[in-house]
């Protein structure tokens, strides 16, 4: 019981602590107040607080996230140094990029971890952070604790502990432009010294910010709501149970792409140029359930961490995929996965020389996909253009060859199951000899992917000419079909180690450096089945031309054609129209990415605690970097390995407290990303493409932020307690969006700003953002030939009201 009572005691020191800083400011504020000090947050693997460990990290704490308006990941990479999540798309579109690693498409490259249970998918990565407490993001591999795709970093999402804050929370909140509008209501109750449980929910709706010219209707207007319960039980001393679940859902818009024009060649639709427009809505629909238990019991001379997690997502994408007033064609997926996880881990109570972690984890999840994609009469006769721009030119021969699809449309259905099961084992050690800490750690991880897969090609009609002189060649309503079928599977075993060394020049300056190995995992290409359900398509076509032809060809020699003329023929057709072979394996599947990174960096506290100053300088070489690209018929996207390539750079971050009025902070990073060897092949006029000593597309040279805070204090008997006046500079670039590096993004930056009142339980917060109006591009792609831009959201003012009972 004493133990217990204990243990309630600090929640509630923590708590009153906590409440201080974000309710009342502090009367001393000339101390920077080290977040991790004062909020109870149980972490079942590292045996110190982050600021002590021998790795970046960046902590943000609630107080962080109001001042910044930070609702989603997506905010919060304005505040982190080498952090890039940019804001372009829909929810699914979640690209996290730490030190120039990072994903757009399939396998994420940073880990997601929400109250200590894995995010699997990164499809779940963007939502709402309306009870969230603190986010820690740490930057570099984190794969010994914690695996597969952590090899950029990994983001640690806390909600808020109902032991360590009571009452209810109110929050409404407005912004113009989209009229964004935003509701949660949260409450936090103590039952007992044994129980306490928290229930809220929320709801957010926006008209979007981009207008589609062919319609006149926005693009990205958005509705979502969710909720989430938390219950903690102590049932006895040494025990205890913290079980969450928790619902969102969102409708949502999206992809408000402008057209930039054609790659190469003459402008064919200029009437389009820098306009949003296409005729088929854009849509994305997304519910995701997530559930977790986490056991955690006190023994003697160690702590036993059980933590069972489950997420189903259930979700629907639809996109015109050419984004344009064409009737070219579009996708349709939609995705239900299922992921269980479990994870049992074992540390070292603290205070001993020796402290260690060691444990096993495991998951299994199950994702079906279907993925139909439809052509219209436009894409019909894109397809019909892209076949016979394969047919060879005759006109030297006297003879001419075309085919021509007549159907009015291609139906390509496609059903996918991957299943995967993963298994880990895992142990870190840390030795200190006085003021020096030693620490290595392994992991061993295996993972079992599999694909099922079925794709067609819908039975459709064509028409073939060969031109061959005094007896043309004619073969119309011939029909077609296709279909693919078959499973693949695939296993991969890694070896995860991790070395540091730290310097402790007191209890709260270190200085480290660590070498630590990373990964992430390999998958399949599910875009590429469109097309080759439609290389199937062709020869299955090819099969029915040269059955066909020979058929008209033994009628032409009963006629007495010459037998030389037939015998040319009969060769060129099966010289050009024989049957494309299709390697499923070696067109879908991507192998894992690898990456060796080496750091050294410190943590300080300086002047009496009025400074925190995070230094870290690193280099990162990687193998089978993963790279999204449009596939070469520029319909979908893929991943593909680009070879190897190198990143490296330094990043800073400062907190300070000037006085009991002023607090500063400041962060910069640095990433020189570069491809060392990526060889993509040849054109089709067999001219050698080579990347290499090119940037990576999507990382950043160059993150920062700067802002400052300045507090006026009021009596104690007056009304109001503060009145808090903060502005916030945020910028990134040069981004370079291709592989060729001939479409960038300059270095950019806006500038937002609060107001925020305090009186009692009340706070009104009364916000902009981009207040210059800056006009950037947050993405960029090409798909069949002509790019494709996303633009910067303009200059936006808005109201938070907060109220505490």
């Amino acid at each position: 019981m004493r133990k217990r009572i204990l243990f309630a005691t600090s929640c509630l020191l923590a708590a009153t602590a906590f409440a201080e800083d974000i309710n009342t400011l502090p009367k001393d504020t000339t101390k920077v107040i080290d977040i991790e000090e004062v909020v109870v947050i149980a972490s079942p693997k590292e045996t110190g607080k982050l600021r002590t460990l021998p790795t970046a990290v960046s902590l943000i704490s609630q107080k962080d996230m109001q001042a910044n308006q930070i609702t989603s990941l997506k905010d919060a990479s304005a505040l982190v140094p080498n952090f890039f999540m940019p804001d372009y798309g829909s929810r699914i579109t979640s690209a996290v990029y730490i030190r120039g690693i990072g994903s757009r498409i399939n396998t994420p490259a940073v880990g997601l971890y929400v109250d200590n249970i894995p995010y699997i998918d990164k499809s779940a990565f963007d939502f709402n952070f309306f009870d969230i407490e603190r986010i820690d993001i740490l930057r570099g591999p984190q794969g010994t604790l914690y695996g597969r795709n952590t090899m950029g970093g990994l983001i640690k999402v806390h909600t808020r502990s109902p032991f360590s804050y009571q009452g209810t929370d109110v929050k409404l909140s407005y912004g113009t432009k989209s009229n964004h509008r935003s509701a949660s209501l949260t409450h936090y109750h103590r039952w007992s010294d044994s129980f306490a449980f928290s229930a809220g929910g929320y709801y957010e709706g926006s008209d979007g910010f981009f207008r589609n010219s062919y319609n006149g209707k926005k693009v990205d207007d958005m509705e979502a709501g969710g909720g989430r319960i938390r219950a903690i039980w102590l049932p006895s001393e040494n025990l205890k149970l913290d079980f969450t679940v928790g619902y969102d859902y969102s409708d949502e818009g999206g992809y408000p792409y402008y057209y930039t024009g054609v790659i190469n060649g003459e402008e064919d639709h200029a009437d389009l140029l820098n306009k949003i427009s296409y005729n088929n809505e854009s849509t994305y629909r997304r519910g995701l359930l997530n559930a977790g238990l986490n056991i955690e019991y006190q023994a003697q001379h160690f702590i036993l961490s059980a933590i069972t997690g489950f997420q189903n997502l259930n979700d629907r994408m639809f996109l015109d995929q050419d984004f344009s007033p064409l009737d070219t064609y579009t996708l349709e997926q939609k995705q239900r996965i299922n992921t269980l996880t479990e994870e049992i881990t074992l540390k070292s109570k603290p205070g001993k020389a020796w402290q260690w972690t060691t444990g096993a984890f495991g998951f299994y999840q199950t994702l079906r996909t279907e993925s139909p994609v439809n052509f219209g009469k436009d894409g019909m006769a894109f397809l019909n253009q892209t076949i016979n721009s394969h047919f060879p030119d005759l006109s030297a021969m006297g003879m001419d060859m075309s085919m021509t699809m007549t159907a009015e449309g291609l139906h390509i259905p496609s059903y996918f199951k991957t299943p995967t099961l993963s298994g880990a084992l895992f142990h870190q050690s840390t030795l200190s000899l006085g003021k020096w800490d030693l620490t290595a750690g392994l992991r061993l991880e295996y993972e079992h992917m599999q694909m099922d897969y079925t794709s067609a090609c819908d039975k459709t009609t064509f028409d073939f000419m060969l031109n061959s002189g005094r007896m043309p060649i004619k073969l119309e309503n011939m029909e077609a079909s296709s279909q693919l079928t078959g499973k693949l599977k695939n296993d991969y075993t890694q070896l995860l180690p991790k070395f540091a060394v730290k310097y402790n020049i007191d209890s709260k300056n270190t200085v480290y450096a660590s070498v630590s190995k990373g990964y992430r995992s390999g998958g399949y290409n599910l875009q590429m089945f469109s097309d080759l359900a439609q290389t199937g398509l062709q020869n299955s076509m090819k099969s029915e031309i040269n059955q066909g032809v020979g058929a008209k060809l033994d009628a032409f020699e009963q006629m007495g054609m010459p037998s030389s003329i037939i015998s040319m023929i009969k060769e060129m057709m099966t010289k050009y129209l024989g049957p494309t072979e299709t390697d499923v394996r070696a067109t879908t599947v991507y192998k894992p990415e690898y990456s060796w990174n080496y750091e050294v960096g410190s943590h300080l506290t300086l002047f009496n605690g009025k400074l925190q100053a995070d230094l870290a300088a690193f280099y990162m070489d990687t193998r089978d970097q993963q790279i999204a690209k449009f596939v070469n018929s520029g319909m979908g996207r893929i991943t593909v390995n680009a070879g190897k390539s190198e990143s490296y750079g330094a990043e800073m971050s400062l907190l300070a407290s000037i006085s009991r009025n002023l607090n500063m902070n400041a962060s910069y990073g640095y990433t020189h990303s570069t491809f060392k060897k990526y060889d993509v092949g040849t054109t089709s006029s067999d001219e050698a493409i080579d990347y290499s000593g090119n940037y990576v597309p999507f990382v950043p040279r160059h993150t920062m932020s700067a802002g400052a805070d300045y507090s006026f204090f009021f009596n104690k008997n007056s009304w109001a307690q503060s009145l808090t006046f903060g502005l916030n500079y945020s910028a990134a670039g040069k981004i370079y969006w291709t592989e060729k590096n001939d479409v960038s993004q300059s270095f950019y930056g806006t500038l937002n700003g609060r107001i925020s009142l305090q009186a009692q339980a009340l706070q009104i917060d009364l916000w902009g953002r981009n207040l210059t109006n800056k006009d950037y591009t947050t993405f960029y792609f090409e798909s069949m030939s002509r790019g494709f831009e996303q633009k910067s959201k303009p200059i936006q003012f808005g109201v938070d009201i907060r109220y505490r009972f």
